[in-house]
């Protein structure tokens, strides 16, 4: 078992571990820490806990020290030298008459290198507006494309449930979303109703899902012919959050609906245990 801590570089980005290294980190402080890109500036949001040396990514960094008020000045010197770089970008795209949007900019902590995030609807030859930015900035320059759902989290916005982003507030990644998950959840198969603003389907699509896949094994199916208390029936609807099956009873002509519960004290379904 190893002790880390969890730091966050981006709001609701994803969270890395390191080692505390002995140092009094509490919720919501900043630390300074070595990344792959070199050294960062985080906050910590998971303090001190023990977990299984297969869970993080060895060798395990440890923590440079606790940030101070001159590294938080640093940061929002950075953040404004970013923005200038962003207008300067956006100029000399428009003047190489390159087929890219500038999505955002960013630099590292020690400023040692300017990451400029975009988008295009296919491959762009930028070899010269790397030129031109380094020979302006005197330091690394990266281009980094970036898919529109990753637009969508940077640039943040309120989608169709009149809330903001998931992704922009709360989601540190993405998971797979796929239609049938809108097909169990019984919802309209209209993209512009179950897509988010970057035209993929709404990551809240996987919120509910595992519930509905659990419902979806202990309810029978649509079609299938089953014996009640009433008479035999076959089910003609499913209301998968109560968990109620609805069945027409073949000799009488009527629908007659139960609850998961009255079907397993009948006998009729088995109890599904996980």
């Amino acid at each position: 078992m190893l002790e880390v801590i969890g730091v966050r570089f981006k709001k609701a980005g994803k969270i890395y571990y390191f080692d505390p290294d002995s140092y009094p980190v509490t919720p919501d402080s900043y630390v300074i820490v070595e990344t792959v890109r070199g050294i960062e500036f985080g906050k910590v949001v998971i303090t001190e806990k023990q977990v299984d040396e297969e869970d993080v990514v060895l060798p395990l960094k440890k923590v440079i020290r606790i940030a101070n008020e001159k590294d938080k000045r640093t940061v929002i010197e950075n953040q404004d030298q970013a923005k200038k770089a962003f207008d300067i970008c956006t100029d000399k795209i428009t003047q190489h008459k390159l087929d890219m949007n500038l999505v955002d900019v960013e630099y590292t902590f020690d400023r040692n290198k300017i990451i400029f995030y975009f988008t295009a609807d296919g491959r762009v030859d930028f070899r010269n507006l790397v030129k031109d930015l380094a020979s302006m900035f005197k330091t690394r320059i990266e281009l980094r494309q970036i898919g529109v759902r990753d637009e969508a989290k940077m640039l943040g916005g309120i989608g169709p449930c009149g809330r903001m982003l998931c992704c922009s507030t709360f989601l540190g990644d993405f998971e797979p979303v796929s239609i049938k998950m809108a097909k169990d959840q019984n919802l309209s198969l209209n993209p512009a109703k179950i897509s988010g603003l970057c035209g993929r389907l709404m990551c809240c699509l996987k919120y509910e899902n595992d519930e509905y896949e659990t419902a979806k094994r202990e309810l029978p199916d649509i079609g299938e012919t089953m014996p009640t208390p009433h008479g035999k029936g076959k089910v003609v609807g499913l209301n998968i959050l109560e968990k109620m099956v609805q069945i027409e009873l073949l000799d009488k002509e009527r629908v007659v609906e139960y609850t998961l519960d009255e079907l397993i004290e009948e006998g009729i379904v088995a109890q599904v245990t996980e």
